[in-house]
């Protein structure tokens, strides 16, 4: 018989680990409902012609693919085998994993877009798959929370997803972080003026490693994508740009020969002062002129959230992107939206003890059971606590005093009541505090109030 496993990447969430999980998705549910989004849920898996080419070729490759089903092999031949992985992959696999959250949502606003109220607010809180090298802070399946407006080209979309980060995540506790912003516009036109028109897309996937493997690796990889030696020494002035004290100023001067790296300059300054107008105290905002994120299809500005003194990746990301539904025949409908990765989340809330006491208790209080006269008269007072709003259990079984409290102090229940022969002729029941060991002599109502 085989031990049972875990596959790398995954991992088992027990009842005081859920009970965390849940509070972070009851608070960023709360404040994505609070900024008007609505609900919305798409399958876990989407035909590969939806997924395949949104990515960039790297997310292709991260992609989990499903086998057709049946003897998917029937058709193939000699050749099929020997033409390599790519066109054998299409024609054994015909649906994936879901790589995100936004790509299937862009599908879902094409098949429905005549029935939505447009601009259309939604927020979505499901797993996704990446075929990815498991490590600290990176799993192969894991929680995203987006919140995407499709719809509208107002940056005021922009600015809000500002406020909302800044909602979301002193919520939450973590108070120290930094909300990078850039835009895709800019790098575009970074590309024009070091004479690598058009190469934007391998430009932005070698940037965008910048703060993991350093300035000299990201210039060798650009060498390895086709950049001259010329190009590469022309980008030099993207190392310094982020640590000035005015970077628009300086990158103005830089870009002054590209139009679209100035309008993407002008749109920045535009959420800038929109931030401003919306009233929030001190941003925590930073304008990082080598943040690129590496999916493709961002067009226009570009987020990434990182905790401060943590040793972990972003916990959010996100951005504009004007034609993501064009690849599915409807051009044209700009969204905007942002994702927030729960599992580094967590982590990074574990990390910094941050989850409230109370989120690792379920039951509130326990009723005792003696024998069959106890129990039966405890079956009459479960119910009136939980019509209370208290979440209550009662043990099943007829057992030793201590055994039952051992159980409750292993599930860190509060309260127990104890309902003997006394209790019911009296009708008033003992009310234990498992932390303090006090204990008290109360009618049921009573301690719905205690409770309560």
């Amino acid at each position: 018989m085989s031990k049972p496993s875990l596959a790398r990447g995954t991992r088992d969430f027990g009842p005081e680990q859920m009970a965390k999980r849940n509070f972070i998705f009851e608070t960023v549910r709360r404040s994505f409902q609070r900024y008007g989004f609505l609900p919305l849920e798409t399958p876990a898996f989407e035909n590969l012609s939806v997924l395949m080419g949104k990515y960039g070729e790297e997310g292709d490759q991260l992609l989990f693919k499903i086998l057709n089903s049946g003897d998917f092999t029937s058709k193939l031949s000699d050749k099929d085998y020997t033409d390599g992985y790519k066109p054998l992959t299409s024609k054994i696999s015909e649906k994936g994993l879901r790589y995100d959250l936004t790509v299937p949502f862009a599908r879902y606003v094409v098949m429905n877009r005549g029935t939505l109220a447009m601009p259309f607010k939604r927020y979505q809180i499901q797993p996704v798959w990446r075929a990815d090298r498991p490590q600290r802070g990176r799993y192969r399946e894991f929680y995203q929370c987006d919140a995407d407006v499709v719809g509208t080209d107002s940056l005021l979309c922009e600015a809000e997803i500002v406020n909302l980060l800044h909602d979301i995540l002193p919520a939450l506790g973590i108070t120290d972080f930094t909300v990078k912003i850039n835009n895709r516009k800019v790098l575009t036109g970074i590309a024009d003026v070091i004479g690598a028109t058009g190469m934007e897309g391998p430009l932005c996937v070698a940037i965008d490693k910048l703060d993991k493997i350093g300035q000299e690796k990201v210039e060798e990889e650009l060498a390895e994508r086709g950049f001259s030696a010329d190009s590469i020494q022309a980008l030099n002035p993207i190392f310094s740009l982020s640590t000035t004290d005015n970077p628009f100023e300086g990158l103005k001067q830089w870009l002054s020969s590209s139009e679209i790296g100035l309008k993407g300059i002008a749109e920045l300054e535009e959420v800038w002062k929109m931030v401003s107008l919306l009233g929030l105290e001190n941003p925590k905002i930073q304008f990082d002129v080598t943040l690129a994120r590496g999916l493709s299809y961002y067009t226009g500005a570009i987020f990434e959230v990182k905790a401060n003194n943590v040793q972990i990746g972003s916990i959010s990301g996100g951005g504009r992107y004007d034609n993501l539904t064009g690849t599915f025949g409807v051009p044209g409908i700009s969204g905007v939206g942002i994702s927030l990765g729960v599992d580094r989340i967590y982590d990074v809330m574990e990390e910094l003890n941050l989850f409230p006491d109370s989120q690792a208790t379920s039951t509130r209080v326990m009723i005792s059971n003696f024998d069959k006269d106890a129990f039966e008269y405890g079956l009459t007072i479960l119910p009136k606590l939980r019509q209370a709003g208290i979440n209550a259990e009662m043990y099943p079984d007829s057992v030793k005093l201590k055994k039952q409290l051992d159980y409750a102090d292993r599930k860190n229940i509060p309260f127990v009541i104890l309902v003997g022969s006394d209790e019911i002729e009296s009708g008033k029941l003992t009310l234990k505090n498992m932390i303090t060991g006090e204990q008290q002599k109360l009618e049921i109502e009573e301690i719905v109030a205690i409770l309560g």
